[in-house]
């Protein structure tokens, strides 16, 4: 992995401090979406993935692109993906992923597009994409589990609870990613979603890799996955019951 440390002016690192819980617990994007993103690439070269996390995108587009840079604020983050040989895991702002002039194929950015500067970063992607080469981001909001009582609950905790402690641009999450600027040719996009078949436990384990809980339990020096533990636990089911866990994905893909 590239070690460069970001610049004196990065912004804000909100994941460092849910890096280790974040690769277990986040959900994965469906196969489909990849397949679709592969499709629309006339050549397989290289994809940048910006914001990579640890590697929920990066991963997949290893398996359809010859070579993978995925860039994040994050080296915690970062240290905690799963190594693939084809992959070049760097420690970047957005801004400045280091790829070279027209390399990309594909410029991807899963979950993150809110957290940059976007008068910086769109000027990034033009300079890094091939001619013809296709941008796409994505992100999901708050989830749907299908269960009227377990549901109800849930979004109060989303609303009620942590909401004030989400940093600033999750607005910008939960309507799709619709009033952000996208400067590109767009091109029609089909429906995807995330599904899980989780347990208790790992819905909750997803939960804790939220910032805005982290937050919040910094802010209060108590855990607020605890009560919602114990509120889910009369409405879940059994201790191995599974639930279908549902996140339809905003996305938005073009050309320069």
């Amino acid at each position: 992995m590239t070690a460069t440390p970001p610049s004196a002016s990065a912004p804000p690192d909100h994941f460092s401090r849910v890096a280790a819980g974040y690769a277990g617990g986040r959900p994965g994007y469906p196969e489909a979406l990849f397949d679709w993103l592969a499709a629309r690439c006339e050549q397989h070269e290289l994809a940048v993935d910006v914001g990579a996390g640890t590697g929920q995108a990066a991963l997949p587009l290893a398996r359809r692109f010859r070579r993978v840079i995925a860039t994040d604020l994050s080296a915690e983050q970062l240290a905690n993906a799963t190594a693939a040989p084809n992959i070049d895991w760097r420690v970047a702002v957005a801004e400045d992923t280091g790829a070279g002039a027209q390399s990309a194929d594909l410029v991807t950015v899963a979950q993150a597009l809110h957290w940059f500067d976007l008068g910086k970063f769109w000027p990034e992607v033009r300079r890094i994409l091939k001619p013809g080469g296709l941008v796409a981001v994505w992100t999901y909001g708050v989830l749907e589990v299908g269960d009227p009582q377990v549901d109800g609950c849930v979004q109060s905790f989303y609303w009620n609870r942590v909401h004030p402690y989400w940093p600033a641009g999750r607005e910008h999450v939960e309507n799709g990613y619709a009033k952000l600027s996208f400067p590109f040719a767009q091109e029609a996009v089909p429906p995807f979603a995330m599904e899980c078949r989780w347990t208790l436990d790992q819905f909750l384990a997803y939960v804790r890799t939220w910032s805005a809980v982290a937050r919040m339990a910094e802010a209060t020096g108590h855990d607020p996955v605890a009560g919602l533990q114990r509120e889910l636990a009369a409405l879940w089911g059994e201790f191995a019951a599974r639930h279908t866990v549902r996140w339809p994905l905003g996305l938005r893909a073009g050309r320069p």
